[in-house]
């Protein structure tokens, strides 16, 4: 699957760049009580999420385009595919075959077939037309399928026969994907879930439970108050626990959106796409929450 830097990126990064500038001008205190530690604002950090949403959220959306795409090209070739079929059994051969069929409308598939003919009319082989077709294309089912249509054919095989053993495995493995996506859907929408409520534990003990123990008197106060106060001292050096919430939470989306991926779709990439939503909602629900990290 392709995905080219285009340059209506640069608006989603320039307006996310703005943002940014003026976050820090308007949220950021560079003047505070404490010059050495300027005091970020409580709508600095969700801003800043947003605009960091903004300057990927196009890849993201081209991604899915993509993705849906390729999904109609899939359906589209089964198509081809069998009307390639039926007109090569009525005894015409491929060329023609090729060039009768491509005035049909197969929607995403359609430049792809019709430069597929023309090139067969301008007398490049048939093996390297296909090849071509299936390179432009850029679909994996697309490749696999004319390369075992190819290889049958340089062993001689019937074409027709072939073809429809190709039509038939299509027809397979989409079948396969679907039953597998069903089979998980149950999985993914309880992964979201685990993974929402798992923030929600963390902001409760955060912005509730801490507090009130730091609250405490007595001894209490002194051991447990000092840790949910979100601080362990020791050796004179001192440990945030909200940057360590904050970091299991982001390690959490990104595993839980890996594993999300990877059991609906089958691969990394459609994990990592998961583990992109996940953290960026996680940082915006708990900046929000909280108005900081």
């Amino acid at each position: 699957m392709r995905l080219r830097f285009h340059k209506k990126y640069w608006i989603g990064i320039s307006i996310a760049l703005l943002m940014v500038i003026l976050d820090f001008i308007l949220f950021f205190d560079f003047w505070s009580a404490q010059p050495n530690s300027p005091t970020p604002g409580r709508l600095f950090f969700p801003i800043l999420v947003v605009a960091i949403t903004l300057a990927w959220i196009q890849f993201w959306i081209d991604f899915f385009r993509e993705q849906n795409r390729q999904k109609e090209i899939e359906l589209k070739f089964l198509e081809f595919i069998r009307n390639l079929v039926g007109t090569v059994k009525s005894g015409i051969p491929i060329p023609r075959a090729v060039s009768q069929v491509s005035n049909k409308d197969y929607g995403a598939l359609t430049p792809y077939v019709q430069k597929l003919s023309a090139q067969v009319e301008w007398g490049i082989t048939v093996d390297q037309a296909f090849l071509t077709f299936s390179d432009d294309t850029a679909n994996p089912v697309i490749k696999r399928s004319i390369s075992i249509m190819i290889e049958a054919e340089k062993s001689g095989g019937d074409v027709a026969e072939v073809l429809d053993a190709v039509a038939n495995s299509v027809v397979d493995v989409k079948k396969m994907k679907q039953e597998r996506k069903a089979s998980t859907y149950g999985q993914i929408v309880q992964g979201y879930i685990v993974f929402f409520i798992f923030i929600a534990i963390m902001l409760v003990l955060q912005i509730w439970l801490f507090p009130k123990l730091q609250g405490m008197s007595g001894t209490l106060a002194g051991g447990i108050g000092a840790v949910a106060g979100g601080l362990i001292s020791g050796g004179g050096a001192s440990i945030s626990l909200d940057g360590v919430f904050f970091a299991l939470i982001m390690i959490q989306g990104f595993f839980a959106g890996i594993m999300v991926g990877k059991f609906s779709e089958g691969n990394i990439k459609q994990g990592l796409l998961h583990s992109l939503i996940l953290m960026t909602s996680a940082a915006l629900i708990i900046t929000t929450a909280k108005g900081g990290l």
